[in-house]
């Protein structure tokens, strides 16, 4: 067993930390992205971050600087082939180096029933989330394979992609069910390169926009039916991603790769048919 104090620090360091790596991590300006870049800065990785949002890009940036991270801001629509090239030609210039990659960027355009999903917004998300998550592995998958130090990836799945949210996320679900299977094929394709590929599925995570609606009383029931299906009671804090991301991209997962880890408070290990027992209600007796 590990000492206590310095040998202790030390122990935990060599197990979690980021000392000496270079992360990517887009959808860095804001939410699960700016938290994530942080986490890893004050891991002691250099953070590269990418957005389309420059003012809050360059807002993360800064307080990646002030840690005393090395870091590089790129404005970037990952949908783009040539925007994420051009990232990563930064990267190498800068680096000249890539261990880490967060693969966050991610939008839902509307809502919308399916039999009336407007296409352009459909292909728009197909574009972000799925095109723009597979053209910034294949990138950053060039490097490692050339490198040869065993690098890996996280990609930010959802609970959507694992179960129908419904509620008129067509498109976001079937995008994020997409980056779960991404995820799974460039696990077994780079494995044989020790390039360790994972995934997170969050639930709903009290970000800015879903800030918004709990203060909004007109949106108190979408909240409240959200919140009956997240056993732990609550939405998601965006600092409590930084654990499992932490731990998925450390060497203390240096055996875990091909997985969608949920972060969704028991979201998807619950029935369908728990309310009752959720609310207390255990009336119901059987001979079985």
């Amino acid at each position: 067993m590990p000492g206590t104090g310095a040998s202790q620090a030390a122990y935990l360091s060599e197990l979690f930390g980021l000392s000496g790596r270079v992360a990517v991590v887009t959808g860095a300006a804001d939410g699960l992205g700016k938290v994530t870049a942080i986490a890893l800065a004050r891991a002691g990785a250099d953070v590269v971050t990418a957005d389309v949002d420059e003012a809050g890009l360059a807002n993360t940036d800064k307080q990646i600087a002030d840690l005393g991270a090395g870091h590089l801001a790129v404005p970037c629509d990952i949908g783009s082939e040539d925007q994420v090239q051009a990232m990563f030609r930064a990267v190498d210039e800068k680096f000249d180096r890539i261990d880490i990659l967060v693969n966050n960027a991610g939008i839902l355009v509307t809502l919308a029933a399916p039999e009336d999903y407007p296409l352009a917004a459909w292909n728009r998300t197909m574009q972000v989330n799925v095109t723009g998550a597979f053209l910034c592995a294949r990138q950053a998958g060039r490097r490692m394979i050339a490198s040869g130090n065993g690098e890996n990836i996280v990609n930010l799945s959802s609970i959507g992609g694992l179960t129908a949210l419904a509620g008129g996320s067509l498109s976001y679900d079937v995008s994020k069910s997409a980056v779960a299977q991404l995820t799974r094929e460039l696990a077994v394709e780079w494995a044989r390169y020790g390039i360790r590929v994972n995934a997170l599925a969050p639930c709903h995570f009290r970000t800015r926009g879903w800030s918004s609606a709990i203060d909004d009383p007109a949106q108190r029931q979408t909240i409240e039916t959200i919140v009956r299906g997240i056993p732990l009671g609550r939405m998601g804090e965006p600092e409590e991603i930084v654990g499992p991301m932490i731990f998925l991209l450390s060497p203390a997962a240096s055996m875990v790769s091909g997985i969608v880890l949920p972060v969704d408070g028991g979201n998807l290990a619950m029935n369908a048919t728990a309310g009752g027992v959720m609310a207390g209600n255990y009336s119901f007796e059987s001979d079985q």
